[in-house]
């Protein structure tokens, strides 16, 4: 919490306070409880973090979390609502009484509750000081998002599996007599993933010209000859951290211009890899693959490599660092994604997904799953 007590003492605020649900990657990071309504969370300098929450809460608040836990009722809540009718301006006066005068908060905190704040206390919003400290991922961080890749590897080995099986008939894929579908992929890959107390959602599973779009999802009867881009981003349940990878797959040989792509995408990929370690600028990593695909011919405007090189994961599927042109140097313990793709319609796409963690000596790969085009 260092970086949270020096963001106080900057500013000179009495304390720094959060309101959200555990939905919110902040909130779920400084508290490590699940709690889906809105609670409030305040930490002053060289002291703990503080929930304060309903009586139905508590308990269980006070098992699960390191902060600190004080009832609504223990805060004076109930009191207040006696003579301040309007809910926002109750809270903001609770909170008030809470923390002091001058009071740090989070660039999500609600506008309304921010207004109410603001007749009791002077309100700094912060820039965004817990977000990158979630960028650094300790050990055991780095271990949970291990164990969700592994998740997902085997949800990926049976999408993969399901398409390399099929039989193809005029053109289109089927198994077990049934059309196999962008959509039964995607089914079972998430019905696996659940199983293994994970959540996913918007799974890509999109074939042929569809794949010139990133991040369409796709639909409809799989084909030959087409590539399928596979993109599963699962989080688990028990730890909210999520993993992300991507494959291009082909049942059957495809267009040569696919292949080409291919190839290149995953030569981008392993020149990124090589290039990542402490220090280095994200742009500079970012730029390196841009520059390898212009040499192959593919240039980078509106179609072609028209998304960043990469980004971080960890409570959110996207987060600090980024890969791109605006990404910063890159800290030991960037959890981070290695994603080179090139699209173009008419043709279709390719994308090669990794993910790992920066290290002072380079890149260490947390996916083990091959990459094969033709399956």
């Amino acid at each position: 919490m260092d970086a949270l007590d020096a963001a106080i003492k900057k500013c000179g605020a009495d304390a720094f306070v959060l309101y959200a649900s555990s939905d919110d990657a902040d909130m779920r990071y400084l508290t490590r409880v699940i709690m889906h309504d809105p609670f409030v969370f305040f930490k002053r300098t060289k002291q703990p973090g503080t929930i304060i929450t309903s009586q139905m809460e508590a308990e269980r608040a006070s098992r699960e979390s390191p902060a600190a836990v004080i009832t609504r009722t223990q805060a004076g809540l109930p009191d207040i609502m006696k003579k301040v009718k309007n809910p926002w301006k109750a809270t903001a006066q609770m909170i008030a009484g809470q923390t002091g005068e001058k009071i740090l908060v989070s660039p999500t905190f609600p506008a309304a509750l921010v207004r109410a704040l603001e007749e009791r206390a002077t309100v700094i919003v912060d820039d965004g000081t817990v977000e990158q400290m979630r960028a650094i991922k300790t050990k055991e961080e780095i271990r949970l998002i291990k164990n969700v890749q592994k998740k997902t590897e085997c949800a990926m080995e049976l999408g993969i599996f399901l398409i390399r099986n099929a039989r193809v008939k005029k053109g289109l894929l089927y198994r077990d007599g049934k059309p196999l579908t962008s959509i039964s992929v995607r089914t079972a890959m998430q019905t696996q993933l659940m199983d293994a107390g994970c959540r996913a959602a918007e799974t890509i599973v999109s074939c042929g010209l569809d794949t010139a779009l990133p991040h369409a999802i796709g639909t409809g009867h799989l084909l030959e000859g087409e590539p399928i881009v596979i993109d599963i981003f699962p989080k688990d349940e028990e730890t909210g951290y999520f993993a992300d990878m991507t494959r291009t797959v082909s049942k059957g040989e495809p267009d040569q211009r696919i292949v080409e792509m291919y190839n290149a995408v995953k030569d981008a990929q392993a020149l990124a890899m090589s290039r990542i370690r402490a220090g280095v600028p994200g742009s500079e990593v970012h730029q390196s693959v841009v520059d390898l695909f212009k040499e192959r011919g593919y240039e980078s405007n509106t179609t072609g490599f028209v998304h960043n090189l990469g980004h971080g994961v960890g409570l959110q599927v996207h987060e600090l660092p980024t890969l791109g042109p605006a990404g910063r140097p890159l800290k030991a313990g960037h959890v981070i994604t290695i994603e080179p793709g090139l699209y173009y319609t008419g043709i279709g796409g390719v994308r090669l997904e990794d993910l790992g963690a920066v290290t002072t000596r380079g890149f260490s790969n947390f996916t083990s799953f091959p990459e094969e085009l033709i399956v």
